[in-house]
């Protein structure tokens, strides 16, 4: 589970929004799948996707040093450097100089003026190298937002040549702020909203190198997901389960806690594990060769690693999940809002598996044995009746880790936005989020099943 026992910042992001439902800056440097299933109209979501992937995405943005790159995966790197900058990082306590370029995406607008906005990529970046994402957005008001930092981000670790990953705290304008790699309204009950916003990518490397971070796929989710503590029931439409390993957090307790206290609190690198390998892909055995070689699937363990906010102080960042995904070949991996099961089943028809997040109590979700503040699991398929078959990674070991849930119950601590927690008072709900991770060549149907939650 995701640090059950602590307010997390999403219990902090959506705590606030509710009980006001209930009662009424960084430098530029460095600051559908099956057929007969249903489906919502487009205009009809309250989640609004823009991802740039493209060569004329690329080519379309704000260039400063950058260059677009063609080829079967398009993407943006450094062409030459577009200024230096040094850079204090706060988790090592060393200040570096490195040398920049940036990229800028064009403003959009998203369907849906949003209360919420969570960005994700897909990049490689070579010893040396990082990025940071920012947004800046304009305000229903017309006023704008400053330039938020939404994460700095490197796939590495070594603890001479790479910063640490972090989000960045303490951001706000008075009218929104960051939650780790959330950005929030802060208050929704009085009609603002967030009506468009641009991004800002910044490539490092080390001055006079010549190896650069490459970015094949930047966007972000944009939501108003309604306050609700309940949601409509939907009908079953899909009898199917998806093939997909099963690994337990549970084992891994004790095991590496500088990385948040070790396995019990691992439900995102191991459901994370558990999708990227359904998909064919897993570390090297050079990747694992610092693991203990007693830890039984240590494959967990380096994904907590690789995926670990030493701001956040765990691994439950959500871009940083799908961005390591990415790290895995010609793997892709978004974070994204889902408005129904139907949606679901769409996905699972096309072979397509997802990752959930949701909050419960003990009582709400029959057969899970505990309660959570947040927890990832992975969805895999659907009963005939139309249950949800999970991975759950809070198993007590991998030949548990096999669980069916019931429909109506998951449905309800997966999609709704407010909750009651064990002391009566009104905490979030994460309103449908999952990670989605597919691989760049798809099938027609696997194409038309993302599309039709509005990813491309």
């Amino acid at each position: 589970m995701d640090r059950a026992d602590d307010m997390s910042r999403r219990t902090v992001l959506a705590a606030a929004a509710a009980v006001a439902a209930v009662a009424a800056t960084a430098s530029p440097a460095l600051a559908s799948g099956g057929q007969g299933l249903r489906r919502q109209a487009r205009a009809e979501r309250p989640v609004s996707n823009r991802f740039w992937t493209s060569h004329a995405d690329w080519s379309a943005g704000t260039a400063n040093g950058t260059r677009a790159v063609s080829g079967a995966r398009p993407a943006v790197e450094i062409a030459q450097a577009a200024g230096r900058t040094d850079y204090a990082d706060p988790h090592t306590g060393k200040t570096a100089t490195w040398e920049y370029a940036q990229w800028t995406s064009p403003v959009h607008r998203p369907t849906t003026p949003a209360t919420e906005v969570v960005a994700s990529w897909n990049a490689r970046t070579p010893t040396g190298t990082w990025l940071q994402v920012e947004l800046q957005g304009t305000y229903s008001d017309k006023t704008k937002t400053p330039w938020y930092v939404l994460g700095r981000w490197t796939s590495g670790d070594d603890k001479e040549k790479d910063i640490r990953r972090t989000s960045l705290d303490d951001q706000s304008d008075g009218k929104s702020s960051i939650w780790t790699d959330t950005f929030s309204i802060d208050d929704t009950t009085k009609g603002l909203r967030l009506a468009s916003y641009r991004l800002r990518l910044t490539l490092y490397r080390k001055p006079g190198a010549t190896v650069t971070p490459t970015v094949w796929r930047l966007g972000a989710m944009a939501s108003d997901v309604p306050d609700r503590f309940t949601v409509p029931a939907s009908k079953p439409g899909l009898t199917k389960e998806l093939k997909v390993p099963r690994y337990s957090q549970e084992i891994h307790a004790g095991q590496y806690p500088e990385y948040d206290n070790g396995g019990e609190a691992w439900c995102s690198p191991t459901s994370s594990q558990m999708i990227i390998e359904s998909w064919g892909r897993k570390p090297t055995a050079d990747d694992l060769s610092w693991v203990d070689p007693s830890y039984a699937d240590p494959q967990v363990c380096h994904a907590a690693r690789h995926t670990f906010d030493y701001q956040y102080a765990g691994c439950g960042n959500w871009p940083f999940n799908a961005a390591y995904a990415s790290t895995y070949k010609d793997l892709q991996g978004v974070v994204t809002r889902l408005s129904s099961l139907t949606e679901l089943e769409s996905l699972i028809a096309a072979g397509i598996p997802a990752i959930t997040s949701q909050s419960f109590l003990k009582e709400e979700l029959t057969g899970a044995g505990y309660g959570t503040a947040g927890h990832l699991m992975t969805v895999i398929g659907f009963t005939a009746n139309g249950d949800v078959i999970a991975n759950d990674p809070a198993s007590p070991s991998d030949p548990a880790v096999r669980r069916v849930y019931k429909r109506r119950e998951w449905e309800n601590i997966w999609l709704r936005t407010k909750r009651y927690n064990a002391t009566g008072k009104v905490v979030s709900g994460t309103g449908g989020v999952c990670y989605l991770y597919f691989p760049t060549k798809l099938s027609a149907a696997q194409k038309a099943a993302l599309a039709g939650v509005g990813i491309r």
